[in-house]
């Protein structure tokens, strides 16, 4: 094992193997039935199967799910023959990269030729070349604990590059040097950030060392491959873990520059929260607020969490140090808003997601102005009306944002934001505040005022609206009265 000179990684016992192997043996023995079928039509054509990579190191794990990975010395043409008469569903999306993909009962299978590409240094995508032998493929898998096999249907254990004891550790390495890993393909830097989130694993530290080293070489990797990498990392069980790796090797400043930018340095005349460790906090106590995965619509919400990391990245553009010794982020929050949409689509994400996460961001602060419950009415509708769809996850943000260690404000703050809460409660009881209208649609302004469609009728409707908003219900009698004042004076 490569760790000898490490004090800080001790080697796994006898004892954390056997436990290890243990759990192996029961996942394995669950989708044998599948796996041993199949394996045998390879067989049978003269080939050869292996469970590899991931579906191995989940396996060893106890988490093996029902998306299976498998590699062979097949090409895919020959893969396509034999799992065509077998498979329930075939689908040759991935076929160009030696990939070919198909279900199975309730598994998701995917049967990859072994490989040997190298990657062209300044393009983005691999180029794809077949190997000969397992050893050749699992040499240029990511990391050690994804470069084992189990050879079916004789189930017999490869691991040439000792993930097996890496696994036990907790510990990511490469198989090969870590430069050469990055350099064939330098997601994989960001993918050692993402599976030390998930899986809680330490990263070894010559593989940090390479990941700080080479951080530059995340400029040729394509934005959609970036995002994707960055949302399986926010999704992840400790996003925090995997975002300190992501700032601590300056990846972050190609990735995400405005979470580094964060850190605000601060002085005895200056003092102020630290903005860079308060939005992780804040990013995990949004993520206790999910509600769980076995609930309707539960589990990793990537729109709060997004806001959540975000909500606060206008404040280094708008800090201001006042005569008095206080530190100001006027206006952060609209500030922020546009840096999130800005930021989200060179990710490349979708409109719609943007448009959540920055909504959420800019209404962030909003609450703060209800103080201890001076809000009228028609503060809390357009509270709501603001905040749309989005008002749920809203309330989490803004209890998520409460960091102070001082509890008596904190419970202050929570106290007041339950008692938003029972109003807006309340009020939607009362006038179904989610679906809020003006008293009187298109059609009946449009018979009042006794004209036809046009821009008139659209600035009626939004008087209406805001009369609505102001007064709550107001009844058709009240509100054509209303409606025709309001015409009387346009007309003036």
């Amino acid at each position: 094992m490569s760790n000898a000179n490490n004090d800080s990684l001790t080697p796994p016992s006898p004892n954390e193997l056997s436990q290890v192997q243990r759990r192996a043996v029961s996942e394995l023995l669950r989708v044998s039935p599948v796996a041993d079928d199949l394996a045998r039509r390879f067989q049978e054509a003269g080939f050869t199967l292996a469970l590899v990579g991931g579906s191995v190191r989940d396996a060893l794990l106890g988490r093996l799910g029902n998306d299976l990975d498998f590699t062979t010395d097949a090409r895919p043409d020959d893969v396509l023959k034999i799992v065509r008469p077998w498979a329930d569903a075939v689908w040759e999306v991935g076929i160009a990269f030696g990939t070919v993909g198909c279900r199975k009962s309730d598994f998701e299978i995917e049967i990859t030729t072994y490989r040997s590409e190298a990657y062209d240094r300044t393009s983005r995508k691999p180029e794809v070349s077949y190997g000969d032998s397992i050893e050749q493929d699992l040499v240029r898998r990511d990391f050690t604990v994804n470069a084992m096999a189990v050879a079916l249907p004789e189930k017999e254990f490869i691991d040439p590059h000792n993930g097996l004891e890496d696994l036990a550790a907790r510990v990511l390495r490469t198989p090969g040097t870590p430069e050469e890993s990055f350099s064939d393909d330098p997601l994989r830097m960001m993918r050692a950030a993402r599976f030390a989130a998930q899986l809680d694993f330490e990263v070894a530290p010559e593989v940090v060392e390479a990941m700080t080293a080479m951080a530059d070489r995340l400029q040729i990797v394509s934005a959609e491959r970036v995002r994707d990498e960055l949302n399986k990392l926010l999704l992840s069980e400790q996003p925090r873990k995997g975002l300190r790796l992501l700032v601590d090797t300056g990846m972050a400043d190609l990735v995400l520059p405005e979470l580094p930018a964060l850190r605000l340095e601060s002085d005895e005349h200056h003092r102020h929260k630290d903005v860079y460790e308060h939005s992780l906090t804040v990013l995990e106590q949004a993520i206790d607020l999910e509600a769980p995965r076995d609930q309707p619509g539960g589990g990793p919400d990537l729109v709060l969490r997004l806001a959540a990391l975000l909500h606060d990245i206008g404040k280094p553009r708008t800090r201001r140090f006042e005569k008095d010794g206080r530190v100001s982020f006027h206006h952060h929050e609209v500030v922020g808003a546009k840096m999130t949409k800005a930021r989200m689509t060179k990710l490349k994400y979708s409109n719609e997601l943007i448009k959540d996460v920055s909504k959420l961001v800019e209404l962030h602060l909003r609450f703060h102005g209800y103080g201890t419950g001076e809000w009228t009415d028609s503060a809390v509708r357009r509270y709501v009306r603001d905040a749309g769809p989005m008002l749920d996850r809203l309330h989490k943000l803004t209890r998520s944002d409460c960091t102070t260690r001082n509890k008596r404000k904190a419970n202050a703050l929570s106290r007041a934001y339950d008692g938003l809460e029972e109003r807006i409660a309340r009020l939607q009881e009362q006038e179904e505040l989610d679906s809020i209208r003006p008293d009187l649609d298109g059609n009946e302004i449009m018979e009042i005022l006794g004209v036809g469609p046009g821009p008139q009728v659209g600035k009626a409707y939004k008087h209406l609206l805001e009369l609505r908003l102001e007064n709550g219900p107001m009844g058709h009698d009240a509100a054509a009265a209303a409606l025709k004042e309001w015409w009387a004076a346009q007309e003036a």
